[in-house]
């Protein structure tokens, strides 16, 4: 997507966007000679991801666009008022407004703390309407107002809410906001969207909760960052009250080269569908493999106890490397056809595996139906896809767990 230098001058508002899709955005309209101002809780650094406020603007000024670092944390009325205020201050006003700040936690109802349950909608719904809040004065004097918040598109399928309700109402009270706001916003010609990604977009933080396997099967956020501004440099008039998908954005303006985009090329035609986009049901709810009936053929011509054969493997290949590498005890509620427990304790000892319950403390419980879990430690199922659609429940140390992803690599050949 080639900038074409029609938001110069304009002055941008993204929440979140020290690091992952909302910097990326903020380097896209950056290289038309944008304002932008960084609304964003790190001021310093992070113990486990990248980039503050400072160094996301130090690399939006050398992008070609001028910028302003807020500490914002968007639950706080007097901090989004402040950042407002000096963006105002310096830049003149508020052209755009993009809602990227969110937080995640893919836990069903019971497994939900409240505390999380908060903090989500406190972001997530509640952060993006007192920032749409906030600037609306200064939108309403724009000759060129938009206000695009990353959320889903509304869909009352009962899936999307199943297995992480809370979140799911996190994010569709953003995309309420679109539903409510671009017909509110109207007469003051204010263009209000919504944009999610078709496939999973690769970001630092979703490598923290999701592996680093995800990145192989994911979109740069890039994908998300020319698609955003696709939609920003049309006319608010035009364009408002949709809810977007990157790709079809993309395509519809021209980019015919998708390819681009994919973290790992050779996997353009692999990525992980995301959530909340009804045509990645059938991909989402028939597996992870696109060949189904293929897929469904090999597990029917499996051999029986072929999960207590898989244990016996896994044990074989225990090393004292590998628990020095992994340092965590794991149990494992296998239901379905071949229900049992299973536990692999990978921190003490040189490791030891088997079945029922282990004495050892437990660092994370995964439950998983017998036909996924084969398919999982055999390379068909990636972790990640398997926990993100629902295939995988886990209960403890999600980061440890998510560990046993290296284990699998080094087991796919025996299998």
């Amino acid at each position: 997507m080639i900038n074409t230098g029609k938001l110069a001058g304009r002055t941008v508002f993204i929440t979140g966007a020290s690091r992952g899709i909302g910097k990326a955005i903020a380097l896209k309209v950056a290289k038309d000679g944008a304002n932008v101002v960084v609304a964003a809780k790190t001021a310093e650094p992070h113990p486990k991801l990248p980039g503050t406020i400072y160094t996301a603007c130090e690399e939006i000024e050398k992008a070609g666009g001028k910028c302003l670092p807020c500490v914002v944390d968007v639950r706080d009325e007097s901090a989004v008022k402040k950042a407002v205020e000096a963006a105002v201050s310096k830049f003149g006003g508020i052209d755009i407004v993009v809602n990227n700040a969110s937080a995640i936690s893919l836990t069903g109802t019971e497994d939900t703390e409240m505390k999380r349950y908060d903090l989500m909608h406190s972001i997530n719904t509640r952060g993006t309407f007192l920032v749409t809040k906030v600037c609306l004065p200064y939108l309403k004097k724009s000759n060129h107002a938009h206000v695009l918040n990353l959320s889903p598109p509304l869909s009352m399928n009962p899936f999307w809410f199943k297995n992480h309700v809370a979140y799911t109402m996190a994010k569709y009270g953003m995309s309420m906001c679109v539903l409510g706001m671009h017909e509110e916003f109207k007469p003051f010609n204010i263009a209000v969207n919504a944009l999610w990604p078709r496939t999973a977009v690769h970001t630092a933080a979703v490598e923290m909760l999701s592996g680093e396997s995800a990145k192989d099967f994911s979109r740069k956020p890039e994908v998300m960052a020319d698609s955003a501004y696709a939609i920003l440099i049309q006319n608010p008039s035009s364009t408002t009250g949709n809810f977007f998908i990157d790709e079809d954005v993309l395509v519809k303006n021209g980019v015919t080269d998708l390819k681009q985009y994919a973290c790992v090329p050779e996997n353009a035609d692999k990525l992980m569908p995301d959530f909340f986009v009804d045509r990645n049901l059938e991909e989402i709810q028939g597996g992870e493999t696109r060949n189904i009936t293929e897929k469904s053929s090999a597990q029917s011509a499996a051999p029986e106890g072929k999960v207590a054969g898989l244990f016996k493997k896994i044990e074989a290949s225990i090393s004292s490397d590998t628990v020095a590498k992994t340092q965590a005890v794991y149990s494992f509620n296998v239901t379905g056809e071949e229900a049992g427990k299973w536990y692999l304790d990978l921190k003490n000892g040189s490791g030891v595996c088997g079945h029922g319950e282990t004495s050892a403390k437990v660092d994370a419980i995964l439950t998983m139906d017998s036909k996924h879990f084969f398919d999982m430690f055999s390379g068909k199922l990636k972790p990640a896809t398997a926990y993100m659609t629902g295939k995988l429940k886990i209960k403890g140390d999600l980061t440890k767990a998510l560990k046993l992803e290296k284990l699998m690599s080094s087991l796919k050949a025996k299998l």
